[in-house]
């Protein structure tokens, strides 16, 4: 298996699954200009990680992904218990954070810079911080007396400390989010996860 990636993206989430799993992997790392090469475009005509490519088969697209690797190595109990309510539930808070948290950022990461208003562009990130805040509410809630989102460890916990790590960058507020904090700290003393950071060059906080 190969995992495509560059620096500081969400397919630290696939990276970090691939450690938990422990099979043998190849990382590499690319600079976003390879994103429009056209082998990559080969690989993912959106021009966008992570990408896995198994057995010569490529995917892209990061909640298939982790589902597809839950999948292939079900002895990892990744993917939830092996229940339909079960893989519900893991799918539940992977769904939230691939479809609403993810692209809560959007505008943080530049993505109204065409408006070419600097008032409206700070409004369009000041309403993505507060929208970021509500999301992060209700994840804390659900760490409640848990360590994991779904109660086990899970593919939707690399993806949700991919997230966490962004607040820090663009200054989402997460203060008095106790049950959030102590995710990201259990995350970061995980050998996998440095392992991961490590080779993607993330070893500091974002």
């Amino acid at each position: 298996m190969k995992l495509y990636s560059f620096s500081g993206s969400c397919a630290l989430g696939a990276h970090i699954v691939l450690e938990w799993i422990g099979q043998p992997y190849e990382l590499q790392l690319l600079q976003k200009d390879d994103l429009a090469t056209p082998e990559l475009r080969a690989l993912n005509p959106n021009g966008q990680v992570p990408i896995l490519v198994d057995d010569g088969w490529a995917l892209n697209e990061n909640a298939a992904i982790l589902n597809y690797l839950a999948d292939k190595f079900p002895e990892s109990k990744l993917g939830g218990e092996p229940t339909p309510r079960g893989r519900a539930e893991v799918n539940r808070w992977l769904a939230m954070i691939n479809s609403d948290v993810h692209p809560a950022f959007k505008p943080l990461f530049g993505a109204t810079a065409y408006l070419g208003d600097e008032a409206m562009i700070d409004k369009s990130k000041d309403v993505a911080r507060q929208q970021l805040r509500t999301w992060y509410e209700r994840l804390d809630k659900q760490l409640e007396g848990r360590d994991w989102l779904s109660g086990s460890r899970s593919i939707a916990d690399p993806y949700l400390f991919v997230t966490v790590r962004w607040t820090h960058a663009v200054k989402v507020d997460l203060g008095g989010l106790g049950n959030l904090k102590a995710f990201e700290q259990r995350m970061r003393a995980d050998p996998g996860v440095q392992r991961a950071l490590k080779m993607q060059k993330l070893d500091q906080p974002a």
